[in-house]
């Protein structure tokens, strides 16, 4: 079968890119009125070239400066490029910036087309094939095919297209995915078919009859057709120009740098942590919070830089920094970019995407730093563990790993058994309906923070045998949601850290440290409360009797209560366990010969006065012992028996 590849063409305005392109092809890539009247390539057009073992998608981009983002569109998912360069005017701006711009993109194959040879003498010729390759020195297209042409003529061009199936040979760097993804260029109505768009497909396969996602809208659109070079198919894939009839959306809605893709692949962020570069010839200082105009995929979006490791960056320099943008966009791990200044006047640098969704991060924080580092130097699994650490207590997916990775679906499916089975993985079950993956060390250091204030706590209390779950697990919210929380503080407990039940827990080799005078008043307080049945004492009263050991006394009967000796009834009234359970055992008994209860009917049931019968009731209407209505109380629905 033959390979599909997407050459692009680069070069100065007016030096016969689009004339070379239909010398080639027969395609006159220039569709606007105003290309024809003006002369000009404007917007970017589309050709295709049978190179036998070799079919080009081409995509001819504008070579006006002021057309630069048109250029920056139509160069996404370029394999190699044809850099033309006129005989009769040589090196000029745009040849430059379009080299510097293919260079930030991290193009590797290419060729060099010299144009109008028949309009120069050999001499001249000679002269401006020495400035091409003094120009291309250093670049990827240093040793590349330099061929001289002539549209008018028809010289070069069989050598041309040696020169291209030679080149198309060299990509075999070209990754392909099982996951689809289209930049979406070109958006036009077809009578009686509705919307259709375009783009170059950078990975995987779609069919016709299949959903993709709608970026960043994040809906679902189903392929109603699609087409290849004018001819339609069943299948596009990678390397292809592909025009897709999409069903269930209007073409107002869609623009030139949305996308379409895999089902889940994608995650429209305002924030991409990326590896950076200050263009060299043509690039000036880039400096920390300096505005930007991003281009990414064949998008367009306005945003500022934040250096991670510098203060500024000049011409030439590398470095890790942090993009905000005003507009959410989308990228995998490894995708380029390219810088330019908020006028559009100037290419400020490019890079690599390393993070495709990320959070805000502290400049110069050095462990962060190196992991970020990590994600561009380290082996595939070592750059996942990276990716399960910034993913955090979200759950590490597969997804997240095609996505932070660059990786197909067989590829992250393996990296999840293997981090999983090295124990760089943990599995968390949270509210016993999901399971999440989290990273091992990201979960260990939550383990040690909350032992660690949960021992800060017993220091400040030390009498105090346990403390409330729900106030320890609100401390870290930033983990997640309360049940992932509570998940952590369970696995804690499963594995004997912590001790405890759903409502209170403590460091489980903490002992309550009650001195003997302590222990004897302890002792007295649950003896006068089991006496004083349901007419308790309140805490108060205790004072003169503890003496020294006033300022310790609500300390003592959380002690009661954490220990089950005590229960807390609201109002400040305190019961005996015993004496709880025996109030609950009445007035469910009572209630169930079928009519509701008064206050004061509980107040004679259980042998008190109004002083305590109140509260009393509403702590059973708290507990779901009882409901109120009116001046009655009711047995709850399913009424627990014990509490």
């Amino acid at each position: 079968m033959a390979r599909d590849l997407i050459l692009g063409t680069a070069g100065h305005i007016d030096h016969g890119k689009t004339s070379l392109v239909k010398a080639l092809t027969g395609i006159d890539c220039d569709r606007l009125p105003e290309e024809k009247a003006r002369g000009i390539t404007i917007d970017i057009g589309f050709a295709h070239l049978d190179l036998g073992e070799y079919h080009l998608g081409i995509v001819d981009v504008p070579g006006h400066e002021r057309f630069i983002k048109n250029m920056l569109a139509g160069a996404t998912g370029i394999d190699l490029c044809c850099l033309v360069v006129a005989a009769d005017d040589g090196v000029m701006p745009q040849t430059r910036e379009h080299l510097e711009i293919l260079q930030l993109l991290g193009l590797r194959h290419g060729v060099i087309a010299l144009t109008k040879a028949d309009l120069v003498d050999a001499t001249s010729r000679e002269v401006v094939m020495l400035e091409v390759r003094e120009l291309v020195r250093g670049t990827f297209l240093e040793s590349a095919p330099l061929v001289a042409t002539s549209a008018q003529t028809g010289e070069g061009l069989d050598e041309l297209r040696a020169a291209l199936r030679q080149v198309c040979q060299a990509c075999t760097d070209a990754v392909d995915h099982d996951w689809f993804r289209l930049a979406i260029d070109r958006v036009f109505v077809v009578q009686g078919h509705g919307t259709v768009v375009t783009g170059s497909v950078t990975s995987g396969r779609l069919r016709v009859g299949e959903e993709v996602e709608w970026l960043p809208r994040r809906e679902r659109l189903r392929v109603r057709g699609l087409q290849h070079h004018d001819r339609p198919v069943e299948e596009v894939g990678r390397g292809m120009r592909a025009a897709i009839n999409l069903a269930g959306v209007k073409h107002e809605e869609l623009q030139r740098g949305q996308e379409l893709a895999t089902p889940g692949l994608l995650v429209p962020s305002r924030v991409l942590t990326t590896r950076l570069h200050v263009a060299g010839d043509l690039g000036r200082p880039l400096k920390h919070r300096a505005p930007v105009r991003l281009h990414l995929g064949a998008a367009e979006v306005m945003g500022s830089v934040a250096l991670l490791d510098a203060d500024v960056l000049r011409a030439g320099q590398w470095g890790l920094a942090q993009l905000f943008l005003d507009e959410p966009v989308m990228a995998v791990w490894g995708q380029p970019f390219v810088l330019r200044s908020p006028s559009a006047e100037q290419t400020l640098g490019g890079g690599q995407v390393l993070q495709p969704v990320a959070g805000k991060i502290r400049r110069r924080h050095l462990e962060i730093l190196e992991r970020i580092e990590r994600l561009w130097t380290g082996t595939l699994a070592a750059r996942a563990r990276e990716v399960a650490w910034f993913t955090g207590f979200a759950g590490l997916t597969a997804f997240d790993l095609m996505r932070g990775l660059a990786c197909s679906t067989p590829q992250a499916t393996e990296l999840l058994t293997e981090l999983t089975a090295a124990g760089h993985l943990l599995p968390l079950t949270v509210a016993g309906q999901r399971t999440l993956l989290v990273a091992a060390d990201r979960l260990h250091d939550l383990n040690e923070r909350l032992v660690k204030l949960l021992r800060q706590w017993h220091e400040q209390s030390p009498l105090m045998a346990t403390h409330d779950r729900a106030k320890l697990q609100a401390q870290f919210g930033y983990a997640g949601d309360e049940a992932l929380v509570a998940a952590v503080v369970d696995r804690l407990l499963a594995k004997k850290v912590l001790v405890g039940d759903g409502r209170r827990v403590a460091w489980a080799e903490h002992k309550p440290k009650l001195s003997q005078a302590q222990r004897k008043l302890k002792e007295k307080i649950v003896a006068v409360y089991r006496s004083a049945g349901f007419q308790p004492p309140e805490m108060e009263s205790f004072t003169a009797q503890a003496g020294g050991q006033a300022s310790a006394l609500k300390d003592l009967f959380e002690v009661c209560v954490a220990e089950g000796l005590l229960v807390a009834v609201g109002g400040g009234f305190y019961l005996h366990a015993e004496h709880e359970a025996e109030m609950r055992r009445r007035v469910l008994a009572r209630l169930a010969e079928g009519k509701g209860l008064t206050v004061a009917e509980i107040r004679d049931l259980l042998g008190t006065s109004r002083k305590y019968a109140v509260p009393f009731c509403e702590y059973l209407d708290r507990i779901g012992v009882t409901r109120r209505e009116g001046d009655l109380r009711l047995a709850a629905a399913g009424t627990p028996q014990t509490r």
